[in-house]
């Protein structure tokens, strides 16, 4: 029968490893020796035995041990372990472990796999834990048979979906193959046993074969002058499976079932090893590929031929420079993503590259590759949970909203609210790898035209805010055009702007008319932020004084003042920021010589001002912002909203975010309406932060309006 064994264990494998001696290992061994035997000992001792191939060290081979069995970890020291620091994040990853079995034993449908596959390298920090994994993986399967029959079940699905791919994809394939071929046998026992019958011949006997291609291959290659590199092993059960139902042919038309690979250094010398290897053996009419001429879409090169080898048994033989394997194995054409399908994800890719290197590196460059893992791998990806177990996939800094339309459209459009670990968060709520998140759903689909405003915060990807503009366009144009006229309204109205002329923002924006920006507010193609910034800087530049002609003398300069403004003409003159109206610099400002105490600087568009200059013009004082600013103003904010438990807290937190001190807050609640009204004084660094702020604190739940007084 052809069936995987398991290599024989070495007599002491414990801590055994190609590296020097640590006092860890030592302490390890000699609380080991102490302790009596027990189940855990021996799947420990299986798993170290099962790792030593891999030349595993010392760190992994402590953590393998340590984990797997609780006693020998109660009966080291503290100290001991403390004295490596990179052992903790070892252990971590190995408990990881646990959470992604009890999802995938949760998961309902197929789809899940791959996600499982990313949260699993996601909250693993040190990459080497892997190599424990699969290590521990295959000792479990080799002992399947004494299982229960749906616990045998549960631990091979769990091996084809998660760890035979990421032993694939690690090209560990000392361990590849086995996983494969036990997690198949468990799953498909029926069709596991017909294939092994096809194969008439033992395992043994087959990999006899690949010796004797590989020692008339290496001779011939020898005898010609070319320095090669020659592997192989037989093919084994299931990847024949896979063959048979890729290609769709019987077994009987599958002439790799046997392959050996050539390594060369210059293209000139494979095509040169093709030569020798149709002189060795008639080649299989129809079987040979040029990928090197004409390299697959992913840039894979290689030389694919099918031979009659020894004893009239086909023979696959690969030939490939040095360069062309590494890129084959680590690059976009890594034969993992042919084998298996897929997309591409670069951030994933380039850990599992790097994880792969990592396992081949034994030489001095291993401590810098280790390194060069906090700064080369940080992980720009987050795996959140649905309720079902499912994974998804999400850049970090997405939101719960990103991930409700990541989960389906029509649940994103539906979305009221999210639930973090059990913990209902507001919607721009970012949630971590690993978190479960469920969303909270309102029977009619109608997204929020503010979820497309940057500066509230509530989507961070792309393709969620085109889906909520799809939804947008899909309304008539009367409702697009009138959400957009209110949209501009609200924004003026809060930064007192009521009045401005929209002329600058047609020109900068190239809309040929009103309707044209309305309808690109209300699609989200313009924030309103952007307009009311835009009127500010066109009013500054309105401002600014024109240079001087060459046929007139300059003025002399007033003295340097540290007021965040200048008088025309004045020097060291007292003033002040008026406090009715606040301004803040980008508004457009005028100044008001007061009777001792000095020039108070209004905002043009004052009432209070206004007032007085009608009756005395001639206190008129020209003013304008200076260049360096200072470093924060007040301003105050009225806010109106539906009065709730814990008002007052989201709207402190939305401002502590921004980074704005809070000077003084009053409010007054009408009970009748349900209403409360807030004065919020606070400090900010210029216009743009006041107009972010806003913009916040009018998206925060119940809120209908929140405005700067003036």
């Amino acid at each position: 029968m052809n069936q995987p064994s398991p290599p024989p264990p070495r007599s002491s494998p414990w801590l055994d490893s190609p590296g020097p001696a640590t006092p860890l290992a030592a302490t390890l061994r000699e609380a080991a020796a102490t302790l009596p035997a027990s189940a855990e000992k021996a799947q420990a001792e299986r798993v170290l035995a099962t790792l030593q191939p891999l030349r595993a060290d010392p760190e992994v081979m402590a953590a393998a041990a340590l984990h797997l069995w609780p006693a020998l970890r109660a009966a080291v020291p503290a100290a001991a372990l403390a004295a490596s620091p990179r052992l903790p994040p070892l252990l971590e990853g190995l408990a990881a472990a646990d959470q992604v079995r009890a999802l995938h034993h949760q998961r309902q449908g197929k789809g899940s796999a791959e996600g499982l596959r990313r949260l699993l390298l996601a909250l693993v920090r040190d990459l080497r834990a892997v190599l424990v994994l699969l290590a521990i993986q295959l000792v479990r399967l080799r002992d399947a048979a004494s299982l229960p029959a749906d616990e045998r079940l549960a631990l091979a699905e769990l091996t084809a979906d998660i760890y035979a791919p990421l032993a694939n994809r690690l090209g560990i394939w000392q361990l590849k193959w086995e996983l494969e071929d036990l997690a198949f046998r468990w799953t498909q026992p029926e069709t596991y046993q017909r294939i092994a019958r096809l194969l008439d011949e033992k395992r043994g006997d087959r990999e006899r074969f690949i010796e004797d291609a590989k020692r008339r291959m290496r001779e011939a290659l020898a005898d010609a002058g070319i320095a090669a590199d020659v592997a192989g092993r037989p093919k084994h059960i299931y990847s024949i499976w896979k063959k048979m139902q890729r290609k769709g042919v019987p077994f009987s038309e599958l002439y790799d079932i046997r392959a050996v690979r050539v390594l060369v250094d210059d293209i000139p010398a494979c095509y040169a090893a093709l030569g020798l290897v149709h002189q060795l053996w008639p080649s299989i009419p129809g079987e040979f590929d040029d990928y090197i001429a004409h390299p697959k879409g992913n840039d894979y090169r290689s030389l694919h031929t099918a031979v009659i080898g020894p004893g009239e048994r086909t023979l696959e033989v690969q030939i490939r420079t040095h360069q062309m394997h590494e890129h084959a194995e680590l690059g976009v054409a890594a034969h993992w993503r042919y084998k298996e399908g897929g997309g591409a994800d670069a951030s994933f890719e380039r850990k599992v590259a790097w994880m792969r290197q990592l396992l081949e590196a034994r030489d001095e460059g291993e401590e810098a590759l280790l390194a060069g893992f906090s700064t080369e791998l940080v992980e720009d990806r987050v795996y959140a949970l649905t309720p079902r177990g499912e994974v998804i996939d999400l850049p970090r800094g997405a939101t719960v909203l990103d991930f409700a339309y990541a989960v389906h459209t029509e649940v994103g459009h539906r979305c009221r609210g999210a639930k973090v670990n059990g913990r209902i968060v507001p919607l721009d709520h970012a949630p971590a790898t690993g978190d479960r998140v469920e969303i909270l759903t309102a029977k009619a689909s109608e997204p929020r035209r503010d979820w497309l405003l940057a500066s509230n915060g509530f989507l961070a990807t792309g393709r969620a805010r085109d889906k909520v503009r799809a939804w947008f366009h899909r309304i008539d144009r009367t409702r697009n055009l009138q959400a957009g006229r209110e949209l501009l309204e609200k924004e003026l109205r809060k930064v007192a702007m009521m009045q401005a002329d929209l002329a600058p923002v047609l020109a900068k924006f190239k809309f040929e008319s009103l309707d044209d920006l309305h309808l690109a507010l209300a699609l989200g193609d313009l924030g309103p932020s952007q307009v009311s910034r835009t009127l500010h800087d066109h009013a500054q530049a309105l401002k600014a004084p024109a240079g001087p002609s060459p046929l007139l003398s300059r003025k002399p300069q007033a003295a340097p003042s540290k007021a965040p403004f200048t008088v025309e003409g004045v020097g060291n003159l007292l003033s002040q920021i008026a406090r009715c109206c606040q301004p803040v610099p980008g508004d457009p400002i005028v100044g008001y010589l007061t009777r001792g105490r000095g020039v108070s600087i209004h905002r043009s568009g004052c009432a209070s001002v206004q007032r007085l200059l009608a009756r005395q013009p001639d206190r008129l004082l020209p003013v304008e912002w200076g260049r360096a600013s200072a470093s924060s103003y007040e301003v105050d904010i009225t806010l109106r909203a539906f009065d709730r438990k814990w008002l007052l807290k989201d709207l402190t937190n939305v401002i502590a975010q921004m980074s704005v001190n809070i000077l003084g807050v009053q409010s007054r609640v009408d009970e009748a309406a349900g209403m409360a009204e807030l004065r919020i004084a606070v400090r900010v660094a210029d216009f743009g932060q006041l107009s972010d702020l806003l913009g916040r604190l009018n998206a925060v739940p119940g809120v209908q309006e929140a405005r700067r007084i003036g």
